[in-house]
C-alpha cells in the first residue's frame, strides 16, 4: 500500500493525542496547575491536528461529512462519529481545568472511554480489510492502542508528571518503560502474523479467475504504464530498505527510549531532558513504523498484476 503521509500523521499524532487525554481523563494531573491546563491544551491539539491531517488524503474533503451517515457498516464512519462524540466530554474536562481548576472523574470516566473506542474504531479500518491479510487479525486494533497508550504516558512523564513531584515521576518513568516493552511485544507479533500471512487464501488464480484452468503464470502485465492500483495498491518497498527501517523503528521506538528513560532515574530534576528526548525518540519510532504498516502490506489485488515480483522494486 501506498504510504501516504497525512495518513500517517493522522494515526500518530491522533492516537499520541487520545493517550494523553486518556492518561489526563483518569484525574491523573492537578486540574488546578499550569501544567495540566497546558496537558489538556496539548491533548486537545493533537487530536485536532490528526483529524484535520486525514482530510488531506481525500479527493474531496469538502464532502468528509458525508463519510458519517455510513457508521452501520463502516470502521471509517464509526471514528468519524467517535471522533466528534469525544470532543464534547474532553473539551468539558479542558475547560474545567483552565477556567475553574476543577475536575469531574465520572465525566473523565466516560471520555477515557470514548478514547479508547476512538483508537479502536481507527484501528478497525484496516483491521477490517480482508484484501490486506496482514491487517486483518487482531493484533492491528491491539498495536494501535498500545501504541497510543504508550505515547500519551510518555508525554505526560515527560512534560508534566514531574509537577506532581520527584516520587510520582519516578512511578511514571517506571510505568513508560513497562508500557514501552509491551507495545514492542505486541507489534513483534504483529510482524510474525505479518510474515505468516503473504496474501492470505489469495492466489493468482484466484485473482484472475483462471484458477480453473491451471497454473497461472504471468505472461504481460494487464497495463503497460502504472495506473492507480499499481501505485496505490501494489506499492512495493525492497526488502533491504525495510530491514533498514525496521531497524530505525526499534532502534528509535524501543531502545533508546528505554536507555534514556533508565539515565533520567539517576539524573535528578536533570532528568527531564532525558525524558523529554525519551519521548521525542519514541514518537520518530512511531512514526517510521506506522510508514512501514502501510508500505510493506500487500494488497490481494497485486495478484492480478503479478504479485511480489512483478512490482518488486529493484535491489
Amino acid at each position: 500500500m501506498h504510504p501516504a503521509l497525512s495518513v500517517i500523521a493522522f494515526t500518530s499524532l491522533s492516537g499520541a493525542g487520545y493517550g494523553l487525554a486518556f492518561v489526563l481523563a483518569l484525574g491523573h494531573g492537578n486540574p488546578g496547575a499550569t501544567s495540566t491546563k497546558i496537558a489538556w491544551f496539548i491533548a486537545l491539539a493533537l487530536i485536532t491536528l490528526g483529524l484535520l491531517s486525514s482530510l488531506l488524503h481525500l479527493g474531496n474533503p469538502q464532502r468528509a461529512w458525508r463519510a458519517l451517515s455510513q457508521w452501520r457498516s463502516s470502521w471509517l464512519s464509526r471514528e468519524g462519529c467517535f471522533a466528534l462524540i469525544a470532543y464534547g466530554p474532553l473539551s468539558l474536562l479542558a475547560a474545567m481545568s483552565i477556567f475553574g481548576d476543577s475536575f469531574n472523574l465520572f465525566l473523565g470516566y466516560v471520555a477515557g472511554i470514548l478514547c479508547i473506542i476512538t483508537v479502536f474504531c481507527t484501528a478497525m479500518i484496516y483491521a477490517s480489510l480482508r484484501t490486506i491479510p496482514s491487517w486483518n487479525t487482531r493484533w492491528t486494533p491491539a498495536t494501535y492502542l498500545m501504541f497510543a497508550l504508550t505515547s500519551g504516558t510518555l508525554i505526560y512523564m515527560s512534560f508534566f508528571g514531574r509537577a506532581a513531584g520527584t516520587d510520582s515521576n519516578v512511578i511514571w518513568v517506571y510505568l513508560s518503560m513497562v508500557f514501552l516493552i509491551l507495545a514492542w511485544l505486541i507489534k513483534f507479533m504483529w510482524k510474525r502474523n505479518a510474515v505468516e500471512a503473504g496474501y492470505g487464501k489469495s492466489t493468482m488464480e484466484t485473482a484472475t479467475g483462471l484458477g480453473g484452468i491451471g497454473q497461472v503464470r504471468l505472461l504481460e502485465r494487464p497495463h503497460a504504464m502504472a495506473n492507480y492500483l499499481t501505485n496505490e495498491m501494489g506499492f512495493r518497498i525492497a526488502r533491504k530498505h525495510a530491514d533498514k527501517l525496521w531497524r530505525i523503528a526499534l532502534l528509535c521506538g524501543l531502545a533508546l527510549p528505554l536507555v534514556l528513560l533508565a539515565i533520567s532515574l539517576v539524573m535528578g530534576r536533570a532528568g527531564t531532558l532525558f525524558q523529554v528526548l525519551a519521548t521525542v525518540s519514541f514518537l520518530a519510532g512511531v512514526f517510521v513504523d506506522r510508514w512501514l504498516f502501510f508500505a510493506t502490506a500487500k494488497h490481494a489485488v497485486s495478484l492480478y498484476y503479478g504479485g511480489d515480483e512483478a512490482l518488486a522494486p529493484a535491489e
